[in-house]
Parts: structure tokens; C-alpha cells; sequence
């Protein structure tokens, strides 16, 4: 693929998760295996860099890397929701069946709920990544007038 259509695909990728100019980013839980094809798509569609992990910062994305053996899902998107803006959403990021750390769909539904989320959708970010959209219930967020 050529420098111009694989910069063209990382965009449509970052866009298919909501990133756009002025996003802010944080990505949760990385490791030596991510697809760093994909966070330099966010970067550079975002205009920013990313949130530091450390960080208290309010943000719109959240990228929660997570694999088999993380501990305990739950927990983790309760402490990911902390941080989100009251329209943000948190991408979970797992192993594609038969890689390496794949989440069981079970567990992912056992703890999306737990921590006051739903899924909205399901998506391919990357070859060994698939990405589930979770957010909070509409009848939860904050509204504006």
C-alpha cells in the first residue's frame, strides 16, 4: 500500500471510532502488542497527542487495550468511565478469536453492564484487534440546554 492510501486508511479508521480535529484521545492498558498503525491514525487525525495514561484530564475516546489475563474488565471500565466527557465513549479493544489474549464475549458482557455501559457497536480497528463502542445509557447522560 502506498504512503498516500495508507494514510488514507488510517483516517477512515480514526473516523470510524469518532476521532476527528480537536478529539481528545487516552489510551488505556498498552502493551508491546497494539496496533500502533492505529493510534498514530488517531494522532494524527485528532491534531493532538494523546491523554498520558496518568493523567485526570476529562477526554471524548478512551482506547482500552485489553487482553485474556488483564484482571478484572469490570473494574477497568469503571475506572475508564471516570474520565470520559458526558458524550464520550470508551472503544474496547480485544484479540480477534484465536489470537493471543482473546476476551471471551461472555466476559464482556458480563462486565459492560457492571460498569454502567452499554455496547453500541462492533468493529474491526486492526488486523489482530476487533473493537467493541461502549457508552453510557442515553437515559444516563448529562443533557444541555
Amino acid at each position: 500500500m502506498s504512503p498516500t492510501a495508507a494514510n488514507a486508511e488510517g483516517q477512515r479508521r480514526a473516523e470510524r471510532l469518532g476521532v476527528s480535529a480537536g478529539t481528545q484521545v487516552q489510551s488505556l492498558n498498552e502493551d508491546d502488542d497494539i496496533a500502533q498503525d492505529l493510534l498514530d491514525a488517531v494522532t494524527s487525525a485528532s491534531g493532538t497527542e494523546l491523554v498520558p495514561e496518568d493523567s485526570d484530564d476529562v477526554v471524548d475516546v478512551i482506547l482500552l487495550w485489553w487482553r485474556e489475563d488483564d484482571g478484572d474488565l469490570a473494574n477497568a471500565l469503571i475506572d475508564a468511565r471516570r474520565q470520559l466527557s458526558d458524550e464520550g465513549v470508551i472503544w474496547l479493544l480485544t484479540p480477534k478469536a484465536g489470537r493471543d489474549g482473546h476476551v471471551a464475549p461472555s466476559d464482556v458482557l458480563d462486565a459492560v453492564p457492571t460498569a454502567g455501559l452499554v455496547q453500541t457497536s462492533t468493529l474491526s480497528v486492526a488486523q489482530e484487534w476487533s473493537g467493541q463502542r461502549l457508552a453510557a445509557p442515553k437515559s444516563q447522560r448529562v443533557r444541555h440546554r
